[in-house]
């Protein structure tokens, strides 16, 4: 009888664990998942919100997102949040990140409608944009990052779409010499030429430009950068 017993019980468990729902095996493992901690600053899929200090990734050159996520891990770059998540990243896992990203196509924030910037300063802004200073041996933004400031390929980041905040900030860093690039490093070149005036009038000027019709970047620029800048091909 109870070897009976015995082989009921085990008929009974048996038909519990057949008719029970499967487990989970758990969520799916993708590069969409394993970058989804880069939402709580940079907004949903890297497509930023607008405000405060966090630059859009979604649909930046590949190139430029892999340098810079190289700076990070390497030191040439400081935010201690960027720093701890990438410090022990290989280089191809942050080229998968940068990939990710510069493959996303979403909408861009509205552009601000307002600005506390005078007349004189947008002016001036303008004409760092478009022209440059040449007499300082500025050159404009548009002979590197594009006619319509959205970047080139493969390495060059696009200006507008930024935060005010963000432009200034990181124009800033290269004034004070707190952010580097792989040598020869252009735009520490530039920004050590640059006043604080200059720097609010530059980014409050390229915060308000609407973005053009295609903002995907330039496939390539109609002439030679002013100056020779490293990180052009990501390594």
């Amino acid at each position: 009888m109870s070897k009976l017993l015995r082989w009921m019980g085990a008929f009974f468990l048996l038909g519990s664990l057949l008719a029970a729902p499967a487990l989970s095996a758990g969520p799916e493992d993708t590069i969409a998942q394993r970058v989804a901690a880069c939402i709580a600053c940079h907004g949903r899929e890297g497509a930023t919100t607008g405000a405060g200090y966090f630059p859009r990734l979604s649909g930046k050159p590949a190139g430029y997102l892999y340098n810079q996520l190289r700076s990070f891990r390497d030191g040439r770059r400081f935010n201690s949040d960027m720093v701890w998540m990438v410090r022990h990243l290989s280089d191809d896992y942050l080229r998968e990140m940068a990939e990710y990203f510069a493959g996303l196509d979403l909408p861009y924030p509205p552009v601000p409608q307002t600005t506390d910037a005078s007349d004189a300063t947008l002016k001036r802004g303008r004409q760092l944009a478009l022209e440059g200073d040449a007499t300082r041996g500025i050159p404009a933004c548009v002979q590197c990052h594009g006619a319509t400031l959205t970047g080139v390929q493969p390495a060059i980041p696009a200006l507008v779409g930024l935060p005010r905040l963000y432009v200034s900030s990181q124009l800033g860093a290269w004034l004070t010499q707190d952010r580097h690039a792989l040598a020869p490093d252009c735009m520490a070149e530039i920004g050590r030429k640059m006043t604080t005036a200059d720097i609010n009038a530059v980014a409050s000027w390229i915060a308000l430009q609407p973005m053009p019709a295609n903002p995907k970047p330039a496939a390539s620029l109609p002439a030679p950068l002013p100056m020779r800048c490293g990180g052009m091909e990501a390594k």
